[in-house]
This record gives structure tokens, sequence and C-alpha cells, in this order.
């Protein structure tokens, strides 16, 4: 089956400068793909690339349904929303089909067609409201509208979510994640945060400086880091060396799969011992700072505990990791 959008070779350059390099990417009709990154590890770059969007100079491919993309094409073709909504003025209804307008749909056809964009965003009670008092998630479901409207078979996200409140977010994440269901179109969508990936991904690429460094499901993505910059990136930002642990592996855990106990911890746990530098009360959760002799570890404790608060700073202690993911020793993969 021919991918919906490709890329081969691609690389980015500013300059003597490359900002991106990418030998190859697809992404299926009916499947999103998320490109999951530190800020500034190109991901905007390689989304505008993607879109023909970009002011630098790019070289390699883009291909759209296995063609060559050509801006004419990459217009009607795909669809994107960047990470600043921006509207027209007018109604909410009427910037929803402002997308079909630019293309040269008539009036009351732009109407209907958006119809079921706007419903599916939630935004069919909101039609008639000018779009300068829409709420920074009312403006973002608007240009999220706009671009499905058009139904274009490539669809690029720029940090949709980003700027927004928790619950705003939330409920923004399961609307879109509706309406991309069943739908034939490719998505590209670019975040930073684990969450959303694992919310709406099929398939996420870990992209640090301007490279690939992992690709494939998203369920064994997240939860495989292939190196200590992956690592950080997943969550797993307790490093547990072997010169700490003695063992022959290196490993690496999340701070929710860490406990630090002041008495000791079960005989067949991987223990590390070590004294509390901080504690951080994070309202239902307590981060544990705990000094070891390779640097820190972060453990995470429900803040009323049965047993008791969690240990207090200048405690002797031992870091429990009760769940931990060795790294490759090969990391040339």
């Amino acid at each position: 089956m021919t991918a919906a959008l490709a890329c081969r070779d691609l690389r980015v350059e500013v300059g003597a400068r490359q900002l991106l390099h990418v030998p190859h990417l697809e992404v299926d009709a009916g499947t999103c793909l998320a490109v999951l990154g530190p800020n500034g590890a190109g991901k905007s770059t390689l989304l505008r690339a993607l879109g023909l969007l970009s002011r630098h100079r790019v070289s390699g491919e883009v291909l759209l349904a296995g063609h060559p993309a050509t801006p004419a094409r990459a217009r009607t073709a795909t669809a994107a929303v960047l990470q600043r909504p921006i509207l027209r003025r007018g109604t909410v209804a009427a910037n929803v089909a402002s997308g079909l307008r630019f293309r040269g749909v008539g009036a009351a056809e732009a109407a209907e067609r958006s119809r079921p964009a706007l419903v599916a965003l939630g935004l069919d009670h909101l039609t008639d409201r000018d779009v300068r008092s829409l709420s920074g998630g009312e403006a973002q479901r608007a240009c999220i509208a706009r671009a499905l409207a058009t139904e274009p078979a490539v669809l690029l996200l720029d940090e949709p979510f980003a700027g927004l409140d928790a619950p705003t977010r939330a409920d923004l994440l399961a609307d879109l994640r509706s309406a991309l269901s069943g739908r034939s179109l490719a998505v590209v969508l670019v975040t930073h945060d684990v969450d959303e990936a694992r919310a709406l991904a099929d398939t996420t690429a870990l992209l640090i400086q301007g490279q690939v460094r992992h690709h494939g499901p998203t369920a064994d993505v997240l939860d495989t880091p292939v190196d200590l910059d992956t690592a950080r990136l997943l969550g797993f930002v307790n490093h547990l060396p072997s010169a700490l642990t003695g063992r022959p592996e290196e490993r690496v855990a999340r701070p929710e799969h860490c406990v630090a106990h002041r008495s000791a911890a079960p005989p067949a746990a991987l223990t590390v011992p070590g004294t509390v530098r901080r504690r951080i009360p994070l309202g239902p959760l307590t981060r544990v700072d705990v000094q070891v002799p390779t640097g820190l570890l972060t453990c995470l404790h429900p803040t009323a505990e049965p047993a008791g608060d969690a240990p207090g700073d200048g405690e002797e202690v031992l870091v429990e990791v009760r769940q931990s993911r060795e790294l490759p020793s090969d990391r040339s993969s």
C-alpha cells in the first residue's frame, strides 16, 4: 500500500548548518504519526518541510500518495494547523468554511460541507459567535475544524494543545481523537507531550537534534528508550549505570516506579542507597530527590501514605526501583 505521505532523504539547512535530516518516514492513510521531541529538536521544521511550507533550504523528496509533492498538490491535499490560532474576522461558521471558500467552493456549499467539522469539534453552538470573542481553546478548535472541513488527504498539526489549561486540553484531546476516528486522512502530530502521542498516534517518531532516534508503533516506542536522550524524553529520568547498581546492564526508570524507604526495601528489589536532598509537595504526590554517588534519583510518593510521610531532607534511605528498562548496549540503532 502506498503511503499517503512520505519523505526520502529530507534535509533542511540554513547556510552551512543542517537543521534536520530524515532519511525515510511514511504515514499511511487513516493513521496518525506523532513526532515527539524536546524544544528545539526540529519538530516544527519537519512539519513545515513535509507541508512544503518551509522558508529554509529543503532538499530530498516529499511524496503525496506516491507522487512527488508540488506546491499545487500540497495546497489541495494537505491542511495545516500551526501553533498559534490564525482566524479571519467574522463568525466561527465563516472561519470554518473559509478553507473551502479558498478552494473555490460556493458559500452555501461551503457552509453545508463544513457543518460536520463544526459538530465534531463541539462548535455547533458557537456558529454565529465573532471569533474575536473566543477563548484560546475555542479558537484552536475553530482552526482544526477549518482544516478538517476541507477533507484533506494529510493533516499537519503543530502543537495543537500548546498553551491550553489542563481541562481545556483534555477536552480538546478527546474531541480531536473522536473527530479523527474513522477518517481516511493521514495525520502528523508534532508534540513534546508523551500523553498526547499515546492518546492520538498509531506510530511515533522520536526526534532529537534533527534526527529520528526511534520510530515504530507508539506503545513500543514510548516504553522502550534506546539511549539516554530518548529515556529523558520519555520520562525515564532516573539513570542507573552499572557502577551504581552493581549489575552488568545500564538501566533507566521513571520516578513513579521508584520509592525511597527509611527501612529495608523488599530483598528481591533493585535498591540504591542515598540521602534525601529535598522533598517537593505536588498535590496528591510528593517528589523526593535522593542524592546517590552518580547524581540524583527522583521518586514519587503518594502525599498521604499509610505508613506516614515520605522521608525528609537529610535522611538516609534506600531507593527501591520497582520497574526499569535496560538500555541497549549497542547505541548505534
